[in-house]
């Protein structure tokens, strides 16, 4: 399976080449907000949420039949950004489930801040 092509289509909201990647059966878990959906229900979440979309495919690790992803997401505009922690379990190289972490970009809480400790990733 192509990886980044597929975070291409996600981020490109493309329906047809996102539901390629797919087994009819598998099922999507978005853990930070308590969602299952089905591959139908996932498809619907993701090309229909506001705005046009893009970002970057940071780290791909990849261990027999589960790949894990991390993935910078933002809108076009680039008014926010988030990163995306998905564990994608593949059989007959096609997504069977994906269980994803979304966090919001940021700045570290002031109480950090004010201790002074830690510096800039990037």
């Amino acid at each position: 399976m192509d990886i980044k092509q597929f975070w291409k289509s996600v981020l490109a909201q493309d329906e047809r080449e996102i539901r390629k990647y797919f087994h009819e059966d598998a099922c999507v878990n978005w853990h930070c907000t308590n969602e299952h959906f089905t591959v139908d229900e996932y498809i619907i979440a993701n090309c229909e949420y506001p705005g046009e979309w893009d970002g970057v495919v940071e780290r791909v690790e990849i261990m027999n039949d589960l790949i894990v992803t991390v993935v910078l997401i933002y809108p076009e505009d680039r008014s926010a950004s988030f990163h995306v922690t998905s564990f994608i379990q593949t059989k007959d190289d096609k997504i069977i489930e994906m269980d994803e972490y979304y966090a919001d970009d940021g700045t570290a809480p002031q109480w950090r801040l004010d201790k002074h400790i830690g510096t800039s990733i990037k």
